[in-house]
């Protein structure tokens, strides 16, 4: 059945417009006749032509006028179709397959090959795939980029009913569902110049840069007098050749610190150089025994200048926190590292360490108590540091605790000696839900041996009070400790329990360490030293001096920390399952089953596979709690720190390590194994 064009809305109302307008000359003769019979006679004849004509032209002239009226739509659909043909708008038709049905000129000049296209649009632009063509939603925009142009893809589902009987195409076999009667407009949007102007203002904006020399007074007393000028004179010329070689504005703030300015297109530079100017500083050597080291801080990505100098403060911060002779960008929340390769010397002085005894015991004094909290799974330094501060506390006559969950077989030997014993109350030591009930406002919480927040004992007392104080010798990461009102963190130091004995040396005449608490600090100092063969200095043997003093017994420290049989035969067989990787690099797992600390067998495991010749570090993975512990150990060749920073983890150049969930033994190896050829790859190794 054929059917009939219809008239509807606006214009069906005009074309009976005659007819309504019959109804009023009606009305008007009715009341000429009631006014002048003859005149009405007359008006009647009138009204009757009028009707005729009106009705003749409209059923009559109704046939001819539609004619007009589609003949034009027709026109009106040419024009159309050309004005979309010629449309600048690059505008395609694609099917629900992503095949091109039809575009206009611009469409098809952009994508080059039709035929090519019709088979699908992915043969030309790869980044639309099946995955990205608008299916449960009705618009999809995709960025990329064709040759030297980059465009804004908009592509939108249309959906029309009948739509392809109407217009007589035999597809629908093709679709499913609603697709048989849907299709997909693709839009292209050249969006090149305008990238290039965003890029452009990027490269333009400037960085606030901080440069501080890291051991300026410690590298002039290692020179001659006469000579000392001279070697101020290389550091300034190496730096400010350097900046002029990013076009970078520097000024000097004080005899080691420099703040510079550059612009953010050569932050690219820098990167890829590895900020190459911490080793040219570090190479000048005019006689002097000590390298000149510098550390740098960098805030990009700010909204102003100020919070670019903010970040760069915080950066710098960092980056001496870490120890010095490094780079450290901040990003937001992204910070990145370079450098920290070398070795941190100690400093000779130990005034710092005065003045942190001195803030420490102010703190102690103005609160009702203290307790003291390690990281999780605490160690002998971790320990024997937190029973330091214990003692510092029971001398200023403060309550105090210590807060530990699980007792490895390394501190319970210590441990031992101080539960049921008279000289200590048995509150001494708490359980995490124990310590979260007694914290409040008025309590000094003191953290000792870690400085990022998800590796404490118990993670939950640090919202509980605002006054915090850290202790540290590990290098910070990203993840810090908020709001603490004291923080010494020193990574050149050997131990918490170094930077605990020398702190106690400054409290007051009225310490005295009791002989159990000078044994379980000076265990601390011997197991992170590794019986002093790592990271010792000066200032190790006088804090072991101070505790030797104080009544520490090496035998009976050493008889403490003896192995049981089961812990020494899974050391045995770790070792003799060790693998060598990449010819300087010993891999092995430890077993854990059975034993109560698998991972201070993992680290001792560590320790020892570094007396093999041409091992430069050692990796130990060992299972513990449904998590995966790696231990990892140098000497001096590789900094292990970095290492492990890229697998989450953190700790110094030669002792660190890492913790992993979520994942199996060897798939935790792969990882291990995958960082270690990366980084020989870009030369961090």
């Amino acid at each position: 059945m054929k059917k009939k064009v219809k008239v509807k809305g606006a214009l069906q109302s005009y074309l009976r417009w005659p007819l309504f307008l019959s109804l009023l000359l009606i009305i008007m003769d009715i009341g000429i006749n009631l006014a002048d019979k003859k005149a009405g006679m007359m008006m009647n004849g009138f009204v009757v032509v009028y009707i005729i004509i009106a009705m003749a032209l409209y059923f009559f002239k109704r046939p001819g006028i539609l004619g007009d009226i589609v003949r034009f739509a027709a026109d009106y659909g040419q024009v159309q179709k050309q004005l979309l043909k010629d449309m600048a708008l690059p505008y395609g038709v694609l099917d629900c397959q992503g095949r091109l049905l039809w575009g206009n000129n611009e469409f098809l000049e952009v994508v080059g090959d039709e035929k090519l296209a019709k088979k699908n649009i992915s043969k030309i632009f790869p980044e639309i795939t099946d995955a990205v063509l608008p299916v449960d939603v009705q618009d999809q925009v995709i960025h990329l980029t064709k040759g030297n142009f980059a465009y804004r893809i908009l592509l939108r589902k249309i959906t029309a009913n009948s739509f392809f009987d109407d217009q007589g195409w035999d597809i629908a076999e093709e679709g499913n569902g609603d697709d048989s009667n849907s299709l997909i407009g693709m839009y292209i949007y050249d969006e090149t110049e305008i990238k290039s102007l965003a890029r452009l203002n990027q490269d333009q904006k400037m960085i606030t840069g901080l440069l501080y020399i890291d051991n300026y007074e410690e590298a002039l007393e290692s020179i001659d007098e006469v000579r000392r000028s001279l070697l101020v004179a290389l550091v300034d010329r190496k730096i400010n050749k350097y900046m002029q070689s990013i076009d970078a504005i520097v000024k000097k703030m004080e005899k080691d610190k420099y703040i510079f300015v550059f612009k953010f297109k050569y932050l690219a530079q820098l990167q890829n150089n590895k900020f190459n100017l911490l080793e040219e500083v570090r190479t000048i050597n005019i006689g002097n025994e000590m390298s000149v080291t510098i550390s740098i801080g960098l805030g990009v990505n700010t909204e102003s200048y100020q919070a670019g100098y903010e970040y760069a403060r915080a950066a710098i911060d960092l980056a001496l926190g870490r120890g010095g002779d490094q780079a450290v960008v901040k990003d937001g929340d992204k910070i990145s590292y370079y450098g920290g390769k070398s070795i941190q010397l100690e400093k000779s002085t130990r005034v710092k360490a005065r003045v942190k005894a001195h803030a420490l015991k102010e703190f102690v004094e103005a609160k009702d108590k203290v307790v003291i909290m390690g990281h999780a799974i605490g160690d002998v330094d971790s320990f024997g540091a937190a029973i330091g501060i214990y003692r510092i506390a029971k001398t200023l006559n403060k309550k105090a605790h210590i807060v530990i969950n699980e007792v490895t077989t390394s501190v319970r030997p210590l441990m031992t000696r101080f539960i049921n014993n008279p000289d200590y109350e048995d509150d001494m030591f708490l359980k995490s839900e124990q310590a979260i009930g007694i914290v409040d406002n008025n309590t000094l919480l003191v953290v000792v041996d870690v400085n990022r927040p998800s590796y404490t004992e118990c993670k939950e007392l640090l919202g509980l009070t605002r006054t915090i104080v850290i202790l540290d010798h590990h290098r910070q990461t990203g993840e810090a400790i908020e709001n603490a009102v004291l923080s010494y963190i020193e990574p050149y130091a050997s131990s918490s329990c170094e930077m605990v004995a020398e702190i106690l040396q400054y409290i007051g005449d009225g310490l005295r360490l009791k002989q159990v608490e000078a044994d379980a600090m000076y265990a601390g100092v011997m197991i992170d030293t590794n019986n002093f063969l790592t990271k010792t200095g000066v200032r190790t043997f006088e804090a072991a001096a101070f505790l030797r003093r104080s009544g520490a017994d090496v035998t009976r420290i050493r008889k403490a920390f003896r192995s049981d049989m089961d812990e020494y035969k899974a050391k045995a067989e770790a070792i003799s399952a060790t693998e060598v990787y990449m010819e300087h690099y010993a891999l092995t797992v430890c077993n854990g089953a059975g034993l109560s600390s698998p991972t201070v067998l993992a680290a001792q495991v560590a320790n020892e596979l570094l007396n093999i010749t041409n091992i430069r570090a050692s990796f130990v993975f060992t299972e513990f709690n449904d998590k995966i512990y790696l231990s990892a150990r140098s000497i001096d060749e590789v900094n292990v720190q970095l290492i492990m920073e890229r697998l989450g983890g953190g700790g110094h150049m030669s002792v660190a390590g890492a913790q992993f969930t979520g994942c199996t033994l060897s798939e935790a190896v792969y990882n291990l194994k995958t960082t270690l050829s990366g980084m020989k790859k870009e030369g961090e190794l």
